[in-house]
């Protein structure tokens, strides 16, 4: 069972989703109407809980014992695009913030096409633009000098 990826996938579900219930413990939950800063975190946690228990139940009846290895590239380039983000947003703004995430996180993948990322990065930054600065009203500068009024 050591070597199951279902099982190892179900565990670090397990972990995180475990973590976001015990680090929003002290929050305020609320209720679905009138939701306190600790009611998505707990939920989210809870929904991460149950599909990491699904998959380690999965893993333990599968037979498979493959060994598991990791991507480097594809991990360093998902963990470096957030890095990124949490950089350049205050910085830049959030559209070449958006930009940065989505090429560098592409980058790890096993094939790159510039146009599919462009595709996906024009279309996701629009996404995030209409809901969190138009819908939500969140005062996120968009580029430099340049907010949604």
């Amino acid at each position: 069972m050591r070597g199951n990826k279902d099982f190892l996938a179900g565990l670090v579900f397990l972990a995180f989703g475990a973590t976001a219930i015990v680090v929003a413990r002290d929050y305020p939950f609320g209720t679905a109407m009138r939701m306190g800063s600790g009611y998505f975190p707990t939920v989210l946690g809870a929904i991460l809980v149950g599909f990491g228990v699904f998959l380690m139940a999965r893993g333990a009846r599968s037979k498979e014992q493959a060994a598991v290895t990791w991507g480097w590239k594809p991990l360093a380039c998902i963990v470096a695009s957030m890095l990124l983000f949490g950089f350049l947003l205050p910085r830049l703004g959030l559209v070449p913030a958006l930009i940065a995430l989505f090429f560098t996180a592409a980058a790890g993948g096993r094939e790159f096409r510039i146009k599919e990322v462009l595709a996906l990065t024009t279309v996701m930054t629009l996404f995030a633009v209409v809901v969190f600065v138009y819908v939500l009203k969140l005062p996120f500068q968009l580029v430099p000098g340049i907010y949604w009024v």
